[in-house]
């Protein structure tokens, strides 16, 4: 049984860092790409940033520079450090293997003073 935990969401004041962390088991996590995509209420699904199996990375433009992905494939967990938080960023982030095609359930994060 697949499964992917997120974990480390919260409320956080703009300008702020969170660091989120997702948990995988039931895959071969070391040969499954991964990703971190977000939604916003009333807005689709995003993508946030991708890493490969041998850890190369791409982002959104929304958070290039801000966040930052990376993984542990002897913990099979990636993890997605955010910094400089904007409310904008205020979402349902979602792990998700792009190789296994499985979601994670989402944890979330809400930028606001």
């Amino acid at each position: 049984q697949v499964q992917l935990v997120e974990s480390g969401g919260g409320l956080v004041e703009p300008g702020g860092s969170l660091k989120l962390s997702c948990a995988a088991s039931g895959i071969i996590f070391s040969i499954n790409r991964m990703a971190w995509y977000r939604q916003a209420p009333g807005k689709q699904r995003e993508l946030v940033a991708v890493i490969g199996t041998s850890g190369g990375t791409n982002y959104g433009a929304a958070v290039k520079g801000r966040f930052t992905i990376s993984r542990d494939n002897a913990k099979n967990t990636v993890d997605l450090q955010m910094n400089s938080l904007k409310p904008e960023d205020t979402a349902v982030y979602y792990c998700y293997s792009l190789t296994s095609n499985y979601w994670g359930q989402g944890t979330q994060v809400t930028v606001s003073s």
